[in-house]
C-alpha cells in the first residue's frame, strides 16, 4: 500500500483490501520482529555470497558457505531468502556427445566399466574434448580429472582438434602429479587412439582405457565436468575470439572449479580443499 499511496487514497486500498487505516497506521509504525530482520541480515549475506559464487550456487551450497561462516541455518529457509531475493543457481542441460574414431585405430580395453570411484589420488583419470564456440570459431578444450578429487589436474586448449591436443593435457597431468600405472579412461576418440598418444601413455606407465562409441555414459564423470563448465560458464557468456574463450576457461578452471567450487559427491567442498583435507587425514 506504501508504494501505491500516490496512486490511490489510503482509505480507498484499506477498504479494498478489508483492513482498517487505523490498522494500517499502526502496522506502519511497529518494527521489524526478531525473525524478520534475522532474515534481512541472512537474506543480504545470501545474496554477498551468490555473488561470489558467480552467481552459480544454489541452496545446498550456499546453505554448505553459511555453514563454513559458523551461520546456522536450514536449507529451506536459504532457499525461501533466495527466493525473496529472486537469485537462484544455474542448472545443468541434459545431453551427451559422441567422438570421431579412426575405424583403422585398435581402442584400449575399457578398464573402468563405468565405475568411477577410487580410494586414492592418481589411480583412475578421466580425460575428453570438448569445444567451445566463439564468434570467431570454435575453442576446443582437452581435460583430464583425477577421480579421486574431481580435480582438473591437466589442460589443453588450441584451434585444432590434432592429437597434440590430448597430448599437452597429458602431459600436463604428467608433470603434476608424476602418478605410478594410474589408468587414464577416455572415450576412442581418433586422438585417444592414435600411435603418438599410445607411445607416451607407455612411457610414462600410464594405462589406456576407453569406453565404448557414442556413449556418454562410459565417460560420465568428465561429461559431469563439461556440462558444468557449459551451464556455469559457456551458456552464460560469449566469447568474440578465442583467446578471450582461453582466458575464460583458464580462470574458471584454475581460478574457481578447483579450488573453490563445492562438490555434492565430496561433502560440498571443493576438489582442493578436499585432497587438503585427506592429506592432513592421513
Amino acid at each position: 500500500m506504501k508504494a501505491y499511496q500516490a496512486m490511490y487514497p489510503i482509505a480507498t486500498m484499506c477498504r479494498v483490501l478489508k483492513v482498517s487505516v487505523s490498522g494500517y497506521y499502526a502496522w506502519r509504525k511497529r518494527p521489524l520482529s526478531a525473525r524478520a530482520q534475522a532474515d534481512a541480515v541472512l537474506g543480504e549475506k545470501i545474496v554477498e555470497l551468490h555473488r561470489l559464487s558467480r552467481e552459480i550456487y544454489g541452496a545446498p551450497k550456499l546453505h554448505a558457505d553459511l555453514r563454513d561462516l559458523n551461520i546456522r541455518v536450514g536449507k529451506k529457509r536459504v532457499a525461501r531468502l533466495m527466493q525473496v531475493h529472486a537469485i537462484k543457481g544455474v542448472s545443468r542441460r541434459k545431453g551427451c556427445t559422441t567422438s570421431w574414431r579412426d575405424r583403422d585405430a585398435r581402442p584400449a580395453p575399457d578398464l573402468v566399466e563405468r565405475n568411477f570411484t577410487a580410494s586414492g589420488p592418481d589411480q583412475l583419470w578421466v580425460a575428453d574434448i570438448t569445444y567451445v564456440p566463439t564468434w570467431t570459431g570454435f575453442l576446443f578444450v582437452a581435460v583430464v580429472l583425477d577421480a579421486w578429487s574431481r580435480r582438473i589436474i591437466g589442460w589443453a586448449m588450441a584451434t585444432h582438434l590434432r592429437t597434440q591436443l590430448v597430448l599437452d593435457a597429458l602431459e600436463m597431468a604428467l608433470q603434476r602429479r608424476r602418478p605410478h600405472g594410474v589408468i587414464h579412461h577416455s572415450d576412442q576418440g581418433c586422438q585417444y587412439t592414435s600411435i603418438d598418444f599410445g607411445l607416451r601413455c607407455k612411457a610414462a606407465g600410464v594405462r589406456p582405457s576407453m569406453g565404448s562409441v557414442g556413449d556418454a555414459y562410459d565417460n560420465a564423470m568428465c561429461e559431469s565436468f563439461f556440462a558444468s563448465l557449459e551451464c556455469e560458464l559457456l551458456d552464460r557468456t560469449r566469447f568474440r575470439n578465442q583467446h578471450e574463450a582461453q582466458l575464460a576457461v583458464f580462470d574458471y578452471i584454475e581460478g574457481f572449479y578447483n579450488p573453490y567450487r563445492r562438490h555434492e559427491s565430496l561433502g560440498y567442498i571443493s576438489p582442493v580443499n578436499y585432497e587438503r583435507r585427506m592429506s592432513a587425514a592421513a
